[in-house]
C-alpha cells in the first residue's frame, strides 16, 4: 500500500511539473489576480508576474538581453518596433483555437497584419482626472493640463513616459503625431518647459490611488484607470477634452526566446475566451477586443462614462513613430527631465 502511495504521489509531482511554468510582464495594476487564479487551475501552470510602466522601459528591458519572459504587453504603436528589432516570437493567432471570438475590426490591425505576433489584450482612451471639489471651474480642454489655472499649479500628475505626454502635447498644439520637425518639436518642449513648474511629479504608477485619495488635483490618465478612481472619490472627473484624446490597443505579445513559448500560447488561447476577456476588463475597466465579452462584465461598464467618446471629440490613434520622430521625442524628454 505504501509503495502504491508513493508511485502515486510520484505520478502527481511529475504531472505537476509538467504543466511548467509561465512569465508574464505586464503593465502596473493591469492584470487581474482572479485572472491569473483562474489560468494556474485550469491548466497546472505556475504564473510569475512582474510589472513596468511605460513601453519605453518594457523596450529598453528587452533590448538589454533580459530573458525569461514569455508574455508582454506592448501597446500598438510600439508593436512595429518590437517586431523589427526581432523582439517577438511569431505566434499565428489565426490558426489558434478562440481566434474566431476576436472582434472583426482587432483582427489583422495595422499594426501586426494577419495577427503574426499579437492578439488584443485591452484597449482605451488616454486624457486626464480633475478633483471636481477643489476645481469647480470648466474641465472642456488640455489647457488645464498644459496650461493650468493657479488653483492647480503645483497640483498636476504627469506619466512618466515621453511617447504619452508628447501625443497629448502634439494634440493641444494641433501639430501632427510623431512630428519629424524640429520646429514643431521646440513648441512641444517650449510647452512642456513651461508646464514643469505646475507638475508635481512625473509618473505612470498609482495613478488611480494617487487621485483617489487627493494628492494632486488633475492628472494624465488612461479611461479604466479614472473609472476605477471615480469608484473611491466621486469628486473624480475623466475629461474629454475639445481638443481630442489619444485611443490605444494594448496587445499580448510573446517575447523572443521565451522559455515557456507553449505555456505562453495557452494563456493567449485562454484569453480568447470570452468570460476570461470580460474577467479582465470587470478589473482593468477597459474594454476588450473579444467577441461576447460583454455577457461576463460588470454592468456599469457598458453605461459608464469614462469609457464612451462623446460626439464632437476627436480621437486620435497614435501611429507607429519613425526613428526620426523618437529621436526627437527623446531630445525633449531628456531636457524636460533635466
Amino acid at each position: 500500500m505504501k509503495r502504491l502511495y508513493l508511485l502515486a504521489f510520484t505520478a502527481f509531482l511529475t504531472f505537476a511539473s509538467a504543466q511548467g511554468e509561465l512569465f508574464i510582464y505586464n503593465w502596473t495594476d493591469y492584470t487581474n489576480p482572479e485572472l491569473i487564479e483562474k489560468f494556474e487551475a485550469e491548466t497546472g501552470i505556475s504564473v510569475t508576474l512582474d510589472t513596468y510602466d511605460t513601453n519605453e522601459t518594457l523596450l529598453a528591458k528587452l533590448k538589454s538581453g533580459a530573458a525569461g519572459y514569455d508574455i508582454i504587453v506592448p501597446s500598438h504603436n510600439f508593436v512595429p518596433i518590437f517586431i523589427s528589432e526581432g523582439l517577438l516570437e511569431p505566434i499565428n493567432a489565426s490558426e489558434l483555437p478562440g481566434y474566431e471570438n476576436l472582434d472583426e475590426r482587432w483582427k489583422s490591425p495595422e499594426w501586426d497584419e494577419g495577427n503574426v505576433y499579437t492578439i488584443p489584450w485591452q484597449w482605451g482612451t488616454t486624457s486626464f482626472t480633475i478633483n471636481t471639489e477643489q476645481y469647480t471651474g470648466p474641465a472642456d480642454s488640455l489647457a488645464l493640463l498644459f496650461e493650468p489655472p493657479a488653483e492647480l499649479q503645483g497640483q498636476i500628475g504627469m506619466f512618466n513616459s515621453p511617447d504619452e505626454v508628447m501625443a497629448m502635447a502634439q494634440i493641444y498644439l494641433g501639430l501632427p503625431a510623431c512630428n519629424e520637425s524640429t520646429d514643431d518639436m521646440r513648441k512641444v518642449q517650449d510647452l512642456l518647459v513651461a508646464q514643469k513648474p505646475f507638475v508635481k511629479l512625473y509618473s505612470s504608477e498609482n495613478i488611480y490611488e494617487r487621485m483617489a485619495a487627493g494628492e494632486v488635483l488633475a492628472h494624465q490618465q488612461w479611461n479604466g484607470s479614472a473609472m476605477r478612481a471615480r469608484a473611491e472619490n466621486p469628486a473624480v472627473q475623466y475629461v474629454f477634452p475639445k481638443e481630442g484624446v489619444v485611443t490605444w490597443m494594448d496587445n499580448l505579445a510573446v517575447a523572443a526566446g521565451a522559455p515557456n513559448k507553449d505555456n505562453a500560447i495557452k494563456f493567449i488561447e485562454f484569453m480568447m475566451q470570452p468570460e476570461n476577456a470580460g474577467l479582465q476588463s470587470n478589473f482593468a475597466r477597459y474594454a476588450n477586443g473579444i467577441a461576447g465579452s460583454e455577457e461576463f462584465m460588470d454592468a456599469e461598464l457598458t453605461s459608464a462614462p469614462e469609457l464612451g467618446i462623446p460626439e464632437g471629440v476627436p480621437a486620435r490613434f497614435t501611429p507607429a513613430c519613425s526613428a526620426a520622430a523618437i529621436e526627437l521625442q527623446d531630445r525633449v524628454w531628456t531636457r524636460i527631465k533635466q
